[in-house]
């Protein structure tokens, strides 16, 4: 009718939409239309580091009369699905290689959690747990991510020399695997210029800029740089590897020494050279600082900075310095050193063939070498 005042109708129409609002801000989601099993997680994103336990939350609020639990991994860059484990409440069963490591929680008769023991580089990503009751599935969908390093590399034959599948091969022979674009994100918020273009795990091509410049794609805003998909076996580039926490230790041995007394100087310490992903996690979880260059396993030589100072690189950011490749013959520096945890258990500190004490796990990442 004319005249007539429209704002109790639309009062009306707007206050269910006000309450669902507010039981979201405190944290208790509007309920669902229909029958509903799974509970939402509270926490999407479980953190974790290598090595150690990790569970993923996935609860019930009732239980159906018959039903089963699937949980899976979401490959990326892949459009599939591993499967995990399936469970029915009382019996569980793993499958494929991450099925060795998978457990159900069982903290109470409607827990369905997940619980992965020794977790691997390769363990991080997206997980969905999915209730199969043969009326109406849902999943829950979660996110494990691994506290870590992301470091450049390039092999000893220079520049742009990897496609897709070597440069994969490359970071596991480093102690790392090829890193997501959310991890090279993340370590481009914690500083990492770079500006040569990597692989990623999703087979994209990028490089992240903090101080824009002529040299690495030209001025304009700071960011990750991006060259889009490429063709995995035609085209090629550096890497962007990803590593995490370390069981065992590194440590460096004095001298000057070629590769090969490298080697046996670590031998006789019941260690082995260490890889590039060792010395940047040294350089990472345990703070690594030692202005002596030193050789590592794929020939390379190079020495981590916490504290920058002038006669330790020279440059204003900590980091991982480089040297490159010089000769395996040419007998000038140091090695770092890597025991893996069973090797160094029980031993407070190391020691030279002098007695003196080395300087143990210290610590990569700003201005990372290749």
């Amino acid at each position: 009718m004319p005249g007539r005042n429209p704002f109790p109708a639309l009062f009306g129409f707007l206050l269910p939409w006000a309450f669902m609002i507010f039981h979201k801000a405190l944290g208790n989601p509007a309920p669902h239309p229909g029958s509903h099993y799974l509970l939402p997680p509270i926490h999407e994103v479980i953190h974790s580091r290598r090595g150690a336990t990790a569970t993923l939350p996935c609860v019930l609020g009732t239980s159906p009369p018959s039903y089963k639990v699937r949980w899976s991994k979401v490959e990326p860059g892949e459009l599939r699905e591993t499967l995990i484990l399936i469970t029915n409440g009382l019996h569980a069963r793993g499958y494929g290689p991450l099925g060795g490591r998978a457990s159900m929680r069982r903290g109470h008769r409607l827990d369905a959690s997940l619980i992965i023991t020794n977790v691997r580089l390769e363990d991080e990503g997206r997980y969905r747990c999915e209730l199969i009751n043969g009326l109406e599935d849902e999943s829950v969908a979660l996110t494990l991510r691994l506290e870590g390093v992301v470091f450049p590399y390039q092999p000893s034959r220079g520049r742009y020399q990897l496609n897709y599948f070597e440069a994969k091969q490359a970071c596991e022979q480093q102690d790392g695997r090829l890193a997501t674009y959310s991890q090279l994100y993340q370590a481009w918020t914690e500083g990492l210029d770079w500006c040569n273009a990597g692989w990623l795990l999703e087979g994209s091509v990028r490089y992240p800029v903090l101080t824009a410049r002529t040299a690495c794609g030209g001025r304009g805003r700071p960011g990750i740089r991006s060259y889009g998909p490429r063709d995995r076996s035609r085209d090629r580039f550096d890497a962007f590897c990803f590593t995490s926490a370390l069981a065992g230790q590194v440590f460096f041995v004095p001298g000057q020494l070629t590769l090969s007394e490298a080697h046996a100087a670590c031998r006789r310490r019941g260690a082995v050279v260490a890889k590039v992903g060792h010395l940047y996690a040294a350089w990472k979880f345990s703070r690594m600082d030692q202005c002596d260059g030193g050789w590592l396993e794929d020939g390379s030589v190079r020495f981590p900075i916490t504290t920058p100072r002038p006669r330790c690189g020279g440059l204003p950011d900590p980091g991982v310095r480089s040297f490159g490749f010089p000769r395996p013959q040419q007998a000038a520096y140091g090695t770092y050193c890597y025991a893996a945890e069973n090797a160094h258990r029980g031993q407070k500190r190391l020691s030279d063939p002098l007695g003196l004490e080395l300087q143990t796990a210290v610590s990569c990442h700003v201005g990372a070498g290749m």
